[in-house]
């Protein structure tokens, strides 16, 4: 057999059969063989940002606990929700990860949204009946009452979606990104003509969204409140509207525990613990790594997936002045009409903000709704903007293309 000078520094770099695209899996336990140095799951993911002070970090751990909570209809669960807790759906591969996303294995955690969109009038994100988030569990209180085992999609909606749940890592760090960073690289009319148009998403008093594959919430304490409730039924001090079935007054006796379900110091820790999550650590990938990184750049995917973002100043200082590996600009962008499902804020069907790939080696499925199997799968659907990114991969070499899904596997 014989090879050329290119497949022997290729063999050299990424190691012998890790040429594949979309990256080797891990071998069987009794293989022999080492895990991937990517697929290790470092003892730090999970943890909190080293500079806590002793407070903060005991309303961490105290946080952590409140996440980690198993809610029952005794407890305040429902009567509509998707889980029983937080940690249900953020478990993977530690407290705080994404979800079972991946449809092979259930997609479990798979969520339903569903909005009304006309062309050229605003988004209605049908918070009146119910939406944007359909909840697919009941309490056995409301399904009695109303003989339904989820709720339904509601009838004035044009559109719907599936939404994967993503990891929550260094979350507080891009709550704490200020505005005219983001808004600095916004080029809503493509002025500079690289046919990448980024805007930021705005809420309905008019502030900068950034949470939400629609970067439809601006700040992380609304996201975390609003998760609590259209998640599990939980309401709290911030919001203490129970989800409804189609707007109706949900039946007598159905929700027993009275609003707020939990206090003002179980969400204020549960928010501290997502606030204060650290990013996940880069994997070491050696001069492959490196490579793949200049591949990245260079075919444009670091246009919206911006390495790092700054934080500015902070009342905490462990989010004061911090450098965030986020590869987002936490900007909207079209992605095509084959991605497109449901609208939200000034968000169209086909626009989503970039999503960060802070941790991207722990996910198991892609995309916003997990539709792609692989990182190159991905990579693959990208179209609207990313179209010419998407292009320049197709044409990368196998090389290109290994030291590339390299890097990717570094995150």
């Amino acid at each position: 057999m014989f090879y050329t000078t290119r497949s022997i520094l290729l063999f050299a770099i990424l190691g012998l059969g890790a040429c594949e695209p979309n990256g080797p899996t891990a071998a069987p336990p009794d293989a022999g063989i080492a895990t991937p140095e990517f697929l290790i799951v470092p003892a730090s993911l999970g943890t909190p940002l080293r500079t806590l002070s002793g407070a903060q970090r005991r309303q961490f751990e105290m946080g952590r606990v409140v996440f980690s909570t198993v809610f029952t209809p005794q407890t305040g669960l429902g009567p509509l929700f998707n889980s029983v807790g937080c940690a249900n759906c953020h478990e993977q591969p530690v407290v705080g990860g994404s979800g079972n996303n991946d449809p092979a294995e259930g997609g479990e955690d798979v969520e339903v949204h569903a909005t009304a969109f006309h062309a050229g009038a605003r988004c209605d994100d049908l918070a009146a009946v119910g939406g944007p988030v359909i909840q697919k569990q009941v309490t056995p209180a409301l399904s009695d009452a109303l003989h339904i085992t989820s709720e339904p999609i509601p009838a004035a909606a044009t559109d719907s979606g599936h939404r994967t749940t993503p990891d929550l890592f260094g979350f507080g760090l891009l709550d704490a990104v200020p505005d005219a960073e983001i808004l600095a690289r916004a080029d809503p009319f493509d002025r500079n003509g690289d046919g990448i148009s980024g805007r930021p998403n705005r809420t309905a008093d008019g502030r900068l969204g950034r949470f939400g594959r629609k970067a439809q919430a601006a700040t992380l304490r609304e996201f975390n409140r609003d998760a609590f409730v259209m998640e599990m039924g939980i309401t709290n001090p911030g919001n203490q509207t129970e989800q409804t079935v189609g707007g109706m007054p949900l039946p007598a006796g159905v929700d027993p525990l009275p609003e707020p379900e939990i206090s003002a110091e179980q969400f204020n820790a549960a928010d501290a613990f997502v606030r204060f999550l650290a990013p996940p650590p880069r994997a070491p990938a050696g001069l492959a790594g490196l490579l793949g990184s200049a591949v990245f750049r260079r075919i444009g995917c670091a246009a919206c997936h911006v390495p790092v973002l700054f934080t500015g100043f902070n009342r905490n200082p462990a989010l004061r002045f911090q450098v965030v590996p986020a590869f987002t600009d936490l900007l909207l962008h079209d992605m095509g009409p084959d991605l497109a499902d449901i609208c939200l804020g000034q968000a169209l069907p086909s626009e989503f903000r970039t999503e960060p790939l802070m941790g991207l080696r722990f996910a198991t499925a892609f995309l916003h709704d997990g539709r792609a199997a692989t990182i190159r799968q991905a990579i693959e659907l990208h179209a609207g903007e990313a179209l010419g990114a998407r292009n320049r991969f197709l044409r990368l070499s196998d090389f290109e293309r290994a030291v590339l899904m390299r890097f990717l596997r570094s995150l």
